[in-house]
């Protein structure tokens, strides 16, 4: 297995470049630069392997990894750190939303009560104080919280 890996040096460090960049994307959503600066470098360096730019040694995939990860730190960190500043505030649309139902207990600005739905027990919150059996309506979600409002209809 060594042995294969060391004469297919090139393309093991293509693939492992790509799991890398595949992981840095897909699974850690770009919260971190490490793998992709990593991932980014082996394959360049893997390709310029493959060109016979540079020697198919483990010395040389090393250095050029390490050459090309600070390279591409220095001068991607700033541009990709912006990027990251860029978020939606916009609230995220939720079918829960509108969801009525009525009120087991008061739900009031200093209160807050449980309701069970959907296997979840929510906190409610509410603006003004809401008593007891009235319908109420969801009018905002957050993790593990319902705001709520009197349902007109």
């Amino acid at each position: 297995m060594m042995d294969w890996l060391m004469n297919h040096l090139a393309e093991t460090l293509v693939i492992a470049g790509l799991l890398m960049l595949a992981i840095e994307i897909a699974i850690l959503g770009f919260a971190t630069f490490v793998l992709f600066f990593i991932g980014m470098a082996a394959v360049i360096a893997g390709a310029l392997m493959y060109m016979g730019v540079i020697p198919e040694t483990i010395m040389s995939a090393v250095l050029t990894v390490a050459i090309i990860s600070a390279l591409d730190a220095l001068l991607l960190w700033k541009p990709l750190k912006n990027l990251q500043q860029n978020v939606d505030n916009t609230p995220a649309k939720s079918d829960l939303i509108g969801h009525s139902f009525t009120l087991s207990e008061d739900v009031s600005p200093t209160t807050h009560t449980q309701y069970h739905y959907s296997g979840i027990n929510w906190t409610l919150k509410s603006q003004q104080p809401i008593p007891a059996g009235s319908t109420v309506k969801v009018s905002k979600v957050e993790v593990g919280v319902f705001y709520v409002e009197p349902d007109a209809n």
